[in-house]
């Protein structure tokens, strides 16, 4: 039996990998389970390795340290990766209402802790650690760690903090979602199933009757009327055609335009008369509407065509075909002539079926070529997250300067990469299955370090009187904040309540409470909100806990 506990308790490398293995398996058996149709799921890697740490079971303290930040540093920068290409469309289209109410909720609740920290005596450094556990972000802990080893101070307070909050933190958001929509929500704050895709795309039909427009073509109107939309059918006598640029308007033509929302009204008094249809139901069968053209989604394949801009492509004229929508990364954006495309983007082509084919040859709709990994990118983003998360930056009035960190570094390098990467002619183009894997391994190594690193002493601190203010005030900074932004989040900028939920959850970094949401709210509204307020926040946390640290110790 000596191989056993070779295997189990000598420190070696094959212990280590062994142990952690066994930590992770056990923790995501556990995270399966469901206590009143909630599941804590990775967060039981965590509490497995607190158990296992509280038995007496260890690894090699450096390898122990070099897992714990290697998964943090892959988990944080495959997120930025993958939020990265929709990022900066949704800030444009509803970010500021969004963003708002998200920073609100930060900060509120870092001003409380700080002054829970001297009404309660709790020591800011493991306050530090409750904030980070109630609003359940690791890469906050991991940049609050960091920061408390280089002044000197012991971080492990910091982890057993995060401990006793991180089960309140994952339950007090999802109460909180309860306690507002019996409290604060309306019939009309429940957005239907399609309401984001209205929100982010508008589709119309026009009669045209302004003067004005008869006998130019469609690229005059565009320029003169410096409004964003796309033409994507026209009907003339009763047959439809795809205008390309150079079509000249008549009177009584039909055009079918899709524009954004806020563009719509202008629209009206652009073009004329609007139709009374509805095009924006999910359920339309485009193939139907008229009998001449198809609508068909082509997949973009060919790394050619990655960062090209959309006109230089000349579909339109050359093949007399319309790009009406692209869907990236789950944000649906409008086909403007100078949207750049990026590998993995799906695009609605309309036109005649030979017309298409022509145009899929062109662009690839090759889905085999897309399961090849880029591992370049990956580490070329891991090099630069990491030189970027190591500038200090002094700041007036703190004599130690401030880094972006494991966390802030990697997460802001996967944003720009993943928005700007293909614009450089960077494949930085991840399966979503791939991008899942990266991200659930890293946080999984991750939780796993953390949970046996903080084990050692997390149930004598429980036992210990302070144990039960340290719940205590964790669960305050996890529902207190949130109960009291949502109502202005609801009233003041007339979000729908799946938007709230969806930012309350992103302001929180709770991935658990989103799938509560997103089980008993329509629509894809909360995922939406989640995935822009997600980054923003998160880069927040992790230079406010520096910050904050720095200037109370």
């Amino acid at each position: 039996m000596d191989w056993i506990r070779a295997i189990l308790v000598e420190h070696s490398a094959l212990q280590a990998v062994v142990v952690l293995s066994l930590i992770s398996v056990i923790g995501i058996g556990l995270g399966k389970i469901r206590f009143f149709g909630v599941s804590l799921g990775a967060a039981f890697i965590f509490f497995t390795g607190i158990v296992a740490g509280h038995f007496g079971l260890t690894v090699d303290p450096a390898m122990l340290a070099f897992t714990e930040s290697f998964g943090l540093i892959l988990f944080v920068y495959a997120l930025g990766l993958q939020v990265g290409p929709g990022f900066f469309s949704s800030m444009r289209s509803d970010g500021v209402r969004l963003l708002v109410p998200s920073i609100a909720v930060v900060l509120l609740g870092t001003g409380a802790a700080v002054a829970l920290s001297y009404a309660c005596g709790v020591p800011m450094p493991e306050m530090a650690g409750i904030l980070c556990g109630a609003t359940t972000n690791t890469p906050a802990l991991g940049a609050a760690q960091q920061t408390l080893q280089s002044m000197g101070y012991a971080s492990s307070g910091a982890a057993l903090g995060c401990a006793l909050a991180y089960p309140l933190g994952v339950i007090g958001v999802i109460l909180a979602i309860i306690v507002i929509r019996k409290c604060f929500v309306r019939p009309d704050d429940l957005a239907g199933p399609d309401a984001e895709h209205r929100r982010s795309v508008f589709i119309a039909s026009y009669r045209l009757t302004n003067p004005a427009l008869f006998g130019k073509s469609l690229h005059e109107v565009a320029a003169e009327s410096q409004r964003h939309f796309v033409v994507s059918r026209l009907w003339r006598g009763g047959h439809v055609s795809i205008p390309t640029s150079d079509k000249t308007f008549e009177p009584d033509d039909v055009v079918l335009v899709i524009t954004n929302p806020d563009e719509a009204d202008a629209l009206r008094l652009l073009f004329g008369e609007q139709e009374h249809k509805d095009w924006n139901r999910e359920n339309i069968d485009w193939n139907s509407v008229d009998n001449q053209l198809i609508s068909q989604r082509i997949l973009v394949t060919r790394p050619e065509i990655n960062g090209k801009r959309l006109a230089s492509l000349r579909l339109r004229n050359n093949y007399g075909i319309n790009i009406s929508r692209v869907y990236r990364s789950g944000v649906q954006l409008l086909a403007t002539p100078d949207l750049r495309l990026q590998l993995g983007d799906r695009l609605t082509v309309v036109g005649e079926a030979q017309a298409i084919r022509s145009v899929e040859k062109i662009l690839g709709n090759a889905v085999k070529s897309l399961n090849e990994p880029n591992l370049a990118a990956v580490f070329i983003g891991l090099i630069l997250g990491l030189a970027l998360g190591s500038i200090p930056v002094a700041i007036p009035g703190i004599s130690i300067p401030v880094k972006l960190g494991l966390a802030g570094g990697p997460i802001v390098v996967g944003i720009l990469i993943g928005t700007f990467g293909p614009r450089l002619h960077m494949i930085t183009y991840t399966t979503q299955s791939a991008n899942l894997m990266l991200r659930a391994l890293g946080l999984s190594l991750y939780l796993a370090c953390l949970g046996l690193d903080a084990g050692a002493h997390f149930f004598e601190t429980v036992m210990r009187p302070e144990g039960a203010l340290w719940l205590g005030t964790g669960f305050l900074l996890t529902f207190v904040p949130v109960v009291l932004v949502a109502p202005f989040a609801l009233r003041l900028f007339r979000l729908d309540f799946g938007s709230v939920a969806g930012l309350l959850c992103g302001s929180m970094a709770n991935p658990m409470a989103l799938g509560y949401s997103n089980e008993t709210i329509e629509g894809d509204n909360p995922s939406v909100s989640y995935a822009t307020v997600y980054p923003v926040c998160m880069f927040l946390r992790v230079i406010i806990i520096q910050l904050v640290l720095m200037l109370t110790l």
